[in-house]
């Protein structure tokens, strides 16, 4: 019997966990105001720097006495440059659940070489954060990108603390409201949540964070791409629109649009709504089928934005299944991480339409059933 193909497709089938789809709103002009052919560091330039800065501050509601920064190579050049500029002043306490927090702990202890524990939970759970030692530094990941957890608060993290938290929060910025006072480093990349063009990282520093920098110089030399200090001060054009190497003026333009777009839909509650109404549809679907389940362990835990699941098939069939719905152009990259378990990933971040997550899921189905009906 022939397995019917549902009667609706997305008109975006761009689930992809980064780059992420574009703001609906978004077409080519939208970049028609870019600053190109001239210096990033002309007046007009430093104003678009500035102002990006300025916005992602107003948007996130990033606390006035935080230090905002646009800095090379994305997330994963914002959290390398923090970890070899600050770390090794005391142990550190490195946290992963999942790759990309299993990068940073090897960096930190095959690189760096400094005193540091390691504490991993497997995919799909997060490690206890309230049994950490936080007279330590602290590194670790709020979402999971490639697992589909993301935690449920910071409350766990003390106010007085003597080490430094420093969290990845690349795929969880502008989709949770972080608690900035449980943060003294915080890295993104806008090719997330805001469905910006990759290649820039953002890095935010408190004043714990700054007056570590300026007290404290690492035993190893520091390249010049990751210097966050001169003579002992920081380098405070980073962080008012100097950036440290040259900045693609053309994605720039790129996020400021997606950050207009981002106060219009109302700010980080309106991008959170957004978020939370496209995880939500596919949690509904997953609650009424037994075939397909999260990767995620506990309820509270399951991301807004990168939302993994499971499912009872081998992992060749998944693949096959990832194929079909790519053929159909009805959902694109919607595989699982390459490390992480055979499953799917979807997209759910505020760039994408609840219309179209409820128009991909019953092709879930269809592509189930059929890989089913082929074995």
């Amino acid at each position: 019997m022939a397995i019917v193909q549902p009667a609706s497709r997305p008109a975006n089938p761009r689930f992809s966990s980064g780059p992420c789809a574009k703001p609906p709103t978004w077409t080519h002009s939208s970049l028609a105001d870019a600053w190109l052919g001239r210096s990033h560091r002309a007046a007009g330039g430093k104003a678009k720097l500035a102002n990006a800065i300025l916005q992602t501050r107003r948007v996130l509601n990033i606390p006035d006495d935080y230090k905002v920064g646009i800095v090379p190579a994305s997330d994963t050049g914002a959290f390398e440059m923090a970890m070899w500029s600050m770390l090794g002043e005391r142990p550190a306490q490195m946290v992963a659940w999942e790759s990309f927090g299993a990068g940073w702990v090897s960096d930190v202890v095959k690189q760096l070489k400094i005193e540091a524990s390691e504490h991993v939970a497997p995919y799909g759970s997060i490690f206890n954060m309230a049994t950490l030692n936080y007279e330590n530094d602290v590194c670790f990941t709020w979402n999971g990108t490639t697992s589909g957890v993301c935690l449920a608060s910071g409350d766990v993290i003390p106010s007085d603390r003597a080490g430094l938290t420093l969290c990845d929060a690349t795929s969880a910025a502008f989709a949770v409201d972080l608690p900035w006072d449980k943060l003294d480093v915080t890295t993104f990349s806008w090719q997330k949540v805001l469905g910006s063009e990759a290649a820039h990282g953002v890095l935010i520093l408190s004043p714990r964070a700054v007056a570590r920098l300026e007290s404290y110089t690492p035993v190893w030399p520091i390249p010049k791409i990751f210097r966050l200090t001169k003579g002992g001060k920081l380098i405070s054009g980073i962080f008012t629109g100097a950036t440290i190497n040259t900045p693609s003026m053309l994605c720039v333009e790129d996020y400021l649009f997606a950050l207009d777009w981002a106060e219009n839909v109302g700010g980080l509650n309106g991008l959170i709504a957004r978020a939370r109404a496209n995880a939500q549809a596919v949690w509904d679907f997953c609650a009424t089928r037994d075939w397909i389940d999260f990767l995620a362990q506990a309820p509270d835990q399951i991301s807004n934005t990168s939302v993994c699941l499971t499912l009872d098939l081998k992992p060749d069939q998944v693949k096959q299944m990832v194929k079909l719905l790519d053929t159909e152009a009805v959902a694109f990259d919607i595989g699982a991480y390459r490390d992480a378990p055979a499953g799917l990933r979807i997209w759910c971040g505020a760039t994408v339409e609840t219309t179209d997550v409820e128009a991909m899921l019953p092709w879930l189905e269809w592509a189930y059933q059929t890989e089913l009906s082929a074995q």
